[in-house]
């Protein structure tokens, strides 16, 4: 990456993990922890299940239903915030109080809330390394927003192949910044996330086998008044060499609905902001 954009990847084993993480965050709204607790091969495992359900004959038995977040989103079924075109993908949607197929249930479970767990501690990371004055503006501590959340999102994606006959403008995933406070990605199954900087310049976000990519929501740039930026992002279509499925597991950590980020509390502006992506 360029110096001007260096995403850090930073050690669960150094001492001074927060501060560089913060460091990090504040300047790319990006990070990477490695040598995390998760496994390559627990990681693997739940990569090899999901594909299962993708490539079974059922997965349409799970369709969200009208009204519902939870479920499984069929291919082109999601556009970015502004765009016309649908993402060149399907999903499913996993909260912790929401069923989810039975065969997949054990693994993603402990996976989902491992993950919570990680996502829980770098909060706590945050509150250590911002600033006083900044923590001040916050309505709670970063951590105690997600205590009792159900809004916490793992997301299980799909990127089939390209097919032939695919339109302009059309992507894997189009650039968006993500809702929530912030998100845990760990490494997916082929490269293809790119981050935005300020000047405009897209940076390809590394895909190294053991780390967990983070960045920063707009709920979280929100609480922070912009100390912590929203980093704009996306999914580039492969070159036709490298036409090959791709999977990611991203997990949204969400605060409760009723937390107020600045002018509107977090349930207020994820209702705005589903309304503008439309999920169909």
């Amino acid at each position: 990456m360029a110096d001007d954009f260096e995403v850090l990847a930073v050690s669960l084993t150094d001492p001074d993990a927060p501060r560089k993480f913060a460091e990090s965050f504040r300047k790319t709204g990006f990070a990477i922890l490695r040598d995390h607790d998760i496994s390559d091969d627990e990681i693997e495992v739940m990569y090899d299940t999901w594909k299962g359900f993708f490539g079974g004959d059922n997965k349409a038995d799970y369709a969200v239903k009208p009204g519902e977040v939870h479920g499984f989103f069929g291919y082109k079924s999601e556009n970015a915030k502004g765009r016309v075109q649908k993402d060149l993908k399907e999903f499913y949607h996993i909260y912790q109080d929401r069923p989810v197929p039975p065969e997949v249930e054990t693994t993603t479970r402990d996976f989902q809330a491992r993950m919570i767990a990680i996502g829980s501690m770098l909060l706590k990371w945050l509150e250590q390394e911002t600033p006083d004055e900044v923590k001040a503006i916050a309505s709670e501590p970063f951590s105690e927003m997600i205590e009792g959340s159900t809004s916490n999102l793992l997301r299980i994606i799909h990127y089939p192949p390209l097919e032939e006959g695919v339109e302009p403008g059309e992507v894997r995933a189009a650039e968006h910044g993500d809702i929530n406070l912030i998100t845990l990605l760990v490494a997916g199954s082929e490269p293809g996330l790119q981050a935005k900087d300020l000047a405009g310049n897209w940076h390809d976000v590394p895909c190294a086998t053991g780390y967990i990519t983070v960045n920063c929501g707009d709920m979280l740039e929100m609480a922070t008044r912009g100390y912590y930026p929203s980093t704009p992002h996306r999914v580039v279509n492969p070159p036709r060499q490298e036409n090959r499925a791709r999977y990611s597991m991203p997990l949204f950590v969400h605060p409760r609905p009723e937390v107020r980020l600045d002018k509107m509390t977090a349930g207020e502006y994820l209702a705005e902001r589903l309304s503008e992506i439309r999920q169909d």
